[in-house]
């Protein structure tokens, strides 16, 4: 593998160590040429395949990256299928490192809809994340990790579980001492369902904000690997992973996507555990839009609790909004979203206000001012908007 991409780094990160009392390593897989771990399991399964010209896979993104990059070096042509959800970025990344070998075919919602599709064909798949070649790739970032270091605690991310499966199983067989933690989005839990169960089960609805860790059924074979191997699953909300990315950004220039930063938002968690504990992060991305960046932070104000969105009954008579303004608002309130549609033949109309707030317990003092002005409203979620 060392003859096609160099070895990601294993940063020290001074600042995360102070911050949650700990030697804190960070593995950038978002450094890798196709900015994510995928690249691993692409190669060294592509690689295996004797006399082959011609494959076939399905990926909502970086995986599509990784076989990209693979068929450019090995000289394998590949049907690409990916959810119609796909950011344009990724699109055309794959392009970029596939060239004339690849072809993308956009199909369906969610990664299951693109496997379905992508299963109809007769070229040999390569599959994302279920395949021993892939778990075997994915396996070197633990070699890599143990090669330079001797950690307490190993936190990566999980989806597919190609990765968890991966490195567990050789950091348990190679320092059985280290705990493997595995975190990932509330609204994909599908570890957390199967081990639950006992075996893979399918999700009926999955959040697909988390793209690189959405995944709706775990592996067959990732499962009992992650079963025997992993120590504690986590599970992170999507906002978390966006105040994440915001704070890696702000304070170290990291780029990083959602599925990248669930190891990062583990560390919240997990801070009395990993005092004087030396512990490696998996980033296992960094394929991050900027076109996303506006919902990014939306969804992360409305996770610490300064952004909220209510529908209230105002009087349909002059000065009312005005009124509301003066006698309701703090001095930092600041109103970022407003609708009003008047009615006709009735006292009072129904006004949409989203609030930004300076600090999460701001928000009790403003339903408290509302209450006590005797202004009926309901505090919405933004799917209410």
């Amino acid at each position: 593998m060392r003859r096609f991409f160099k070895e990601t780094p294993l940063e020290h990160n001074q600042a995360l160590s102070k911050a949650y009392n700990a030697n804190l390593y960070l593995k950038r897989e978002d450094l890798s040429p196709v900015r994510s771990y995928k690249i691993r399991g692409a190669l060294n399964k592509m690689s295996s395949l004797d006399s082959v010209n011609e494959v076939v896979t399905c990926s909502a993104g970086n995986h599509a990256q990784g076989v990209a990059y693979a068929c450019n070096k090995l000289g394998i042509n590949a049907d690409i299928y990916m959810p119609k959800i796909t950011t344009r970025q990724k699109i055309d990344k794959v392009k970029a490192f596939g060239g004339d070998r690849v072809k993308i075919f956009l199909e369906g919602d969610t990664l299951a809809h693109s496997f379905e599709a992508a299963l109809k064909s007769e070229k040999p798949f390569v599959h994302p994340f279920d395949d021993a070649r892939v778990i075997e790739g994915q396996a070197t970032v633990g070699a890599e990790i143990l090669n330079h270091a001797s950690p307490d605690y190993i936190i990566l991310p999980v989806g597919g579980g190609g990765l968890a499966a991966g490195v567990s199983s050789y950091v348990k067989a190679n320092s059985p001492k280290t705990k493997i933690v595995a975190v990932e989005p509330t609204g994909a839990a599908s570890l957390t369902a199967a081990l639950k169960e006992g075996q893979p089960i399918t999700l009926k609805d999955i959040n697909t904000f988390v793209d690189g860790a959405s995944v709706s059924r775990i592996g067959a074979l990732n499962f009992p690997l992650c079963r025997d191997n992993i120590d504690e699953v986590v599970r992170v909300d999507e906002g978390h992973t966006c105040s994440k990315i915001l704070q890696m950004y702000n304070e170290s220039g990291y780029i990083i996507e959602p599925a990248g930063v669930l190891s990062l938002c583990a560390l919240d968690l997990m801070k009395p555990l990993l005092h004087n504990k030396t512990v490696v992060c998996v980033i296992s991305g960094g394929n991050s839009d900027v076109f996303r960046m506006p919902e990014i932070l939306e969804r992360s104000l409305v996770y610490e609790g300064r952004k909220h969105y209510f529908r209230i009954e105002l009087p349909q008579q002059a000065g009312a909004l005005k009124q509301f303004i003066t006698s309701v608002l703090g001095p930092d309130d600041d109103i970022i979203y407003f609708r009003y549609t008047k009615l006709i033949n009735k006292e009072t109309g129904p006004i949409i206000l989203g609030i930004e707030t300076k600090c999460a317990t701001d928000s009790a003092t403003l339903m408290t001012q509302m209450q006590n002005a005797q202004i009926r409203f309901k505090k919405l979620c933004v799917s209410e908007i």
